[in-house]
């Protein structure tokens, strides 16, 4: 599946600004899981109501079959603890560039802006950098 990068660019035009990550699936009550997941009373599964209208954003986590998926900007100069997640996710790359990694039991991998998705298997340690001067966008979700 080829993900047409520059599509999703036009659509996320239109989402209110955000920090940090903007759920782009919630639950049927429009509960997000921005992070606090541990706070809700929420199973990850639950997340799987589209938050926007993104008639092709939405299409690419239907077809990939991805849940709580949200948008995730990571500043430059940054990363995040090194961590694991109870399920697998997908990520699509959005803006990055060869600075931008994603460390998977001290193995580095930079997941270029091309159309891919990636499959991270985030139940083992993993950490994400961004070393660069730009910010870094990813589409990421759970599978399952």
């Amino acid at each position: 599946m080829s993900i047409k990068i520059d599509l999703i660019l036009d659509e996320i035009k239109s989402l209110p600004e955000y920090d940090d990550q903007l759920s782009l699936q919630v639950t049927k009550e429009g509960s997000g899981g921005e992070g606090q997941l541990a706070k809700l009373d929420f199973k990850e599964e639950d997340f799987n109501v589209f938050a926007y209208d993104l008639p092709y954003t939405n299409s690419v986590l239907s077809d990939l079959k991805m849940y709580r998926s949200r948008l995730m900007n990571m500043p430059p100069k940054y990363c995040y603890s090194y961590h694991k997640d109870k399920s697998k996710r997908i990520h699509v790359p959005i803006t990055t560039n060869s600075d931008c990694w994603i460390i998977v039991e001290k193995n580095i991998h930079h997941l270029p802006a091309n159309g891919s998705h990636y499959i991270v298997d985030t139940t083992k340690m993993h950490t994400a950098v961004n070393a660069s001067a730009e910010d870094r966008i990813h589409i990421l979700g759970n599978i399952e």
